[in-house]
């Protein structure tokens, strides 16, 4: 077990190395000049000269990946151009934002989505299983910003006057109006990820239902809610595991749709902030640190299996 935790910690940084090269890379074919949109209108060949100079834009390119590079592993991630504030105190901000709205949508997704998965799948080609199935299907097929802008018309003003449908407050100064504040996109995000974690879950639970332990399980004369929780259940989680943990990048870095429909300072906006406003030091450090999220949370996944799977043993 600990020769393989070092060697996935090995393939994890050499992953993270190529991510760091493949994003710098790409921000520098990015159409555009950085001295140029910082000065906009003002701009002269003396001004925009002396501002390569100061952002260090003149240096050879592989000198700028290096510096860049071992500024973001010494936690100095720069300043922002757009904002000219450093970028650390900022992502960090943001990132802690979408990790509200990212545990807050996995727990919703893991409690209903396996629960509604295990009744499927106990319940095989019966009602409850249709119902549950066309759920599923309705959740993948309507897009986030239908159907965040649908839970804002029903549920903050349109029909009902529940939630709020926008903006967003820390939790230490109003616990209450963060907690209604992260639940329309809260329900957003789980309604895209519950299709998958249901028909994965049910999948995994027909299968393992019919394994040959399972039998004589139920042949020794132990309680089904046994027989499911303690025998099927864990085996059948190895694949929804691996599902969620995938999901997590996504979440962080790719739910720019549903933070912008409600308004929610995470990651993603912040990515389409930077992206806008070509703030290249600032979208460098946020990919890097959501990849750095999502390989963590990828070996994370590995190591649940070994939780899960008594019988699963890495070496």
């Amino acid at each position: 077990m600990p020769s393989f935790v070092l060697r996935r910690l090995g393939s994890l940084l050499v992953t993270l190395l190529l991510l760091s090269v493949i994003v710098f890379g790409i921000t520098q074919l990015l159409p555009g000049n950085v001295a140029q949109m910082i000065l906009g209108p003002y701009v002269t060949e003396e001004t925009q000269a002396a501002l390569e100079q100061r952002l260090g834009l003149d240096e050879p390119v592989w000198r700028q990946y290096l510096t860049w590079l071992g500024g973001f592993v010494s936690g100095d991630w720069g300043e922002s151009l757009r904002l000219s504030q450093e970028i650390r105190p900022i992502l960090l901000l943001r990132l802690q934002n979408s990790a509200y709205l990212a545990l807050s949508s996995l727990l919703g997704v893991a409690v209903f989505g396996i629960g509604l998965g295990v009744i499927a799948g106990m319940r095989r080609n019966r009602p409850a299983d249709h119902l549950i199935s066309i759920f599923a299907f309705l959740g993948i097929s309507i897009p986030a910003f239908v159907s965040g802008s649908l839970l804002i018309i029903v549920f903050a003003g349109g029909v009902w006057e529940m939630f709020p449908g926008s903006g967003y407050k820390p939790p230490s100064e109003d616990f209450t109006g963060w907690l209604t504040r992260l639940i329309l996109p809260t329900i957003t995000l789980m309604l895209l990820l519950l299709a998958y974690v249901i028909r994965m879950t049910r999948s995994s639970i027909i299968e393992v239902l019919s394994a040959n332990y399972v039998r004589t399980a139920r042949l020794k004369g132990a309680p089904e809610r046994v027989v499911v929780l303690h025998h099927a259940l864990r085996n059948a989680l190895l694949p929804t595991v691996t599902v969620i943990a995938m999901n997590i990048g996504w979440i962080l870095g790719s739910v720019v749709i549903v933070e912008e429909i409600f308004a929610y300072p995470g990651v993603g906006s912040l990515i389409l902030f930077s992206v806008n406003n070509r703030d290249l030091p600032l979208l460098q450090a946020t990919v890097m640190l959501v990849g750095v999220v999502t390989g963590v949370a990828n070996l994370a996944a590995d190591l649940a299996y070994v939780y899960l799977n008594p019988r699963i043993r890495y070496r």
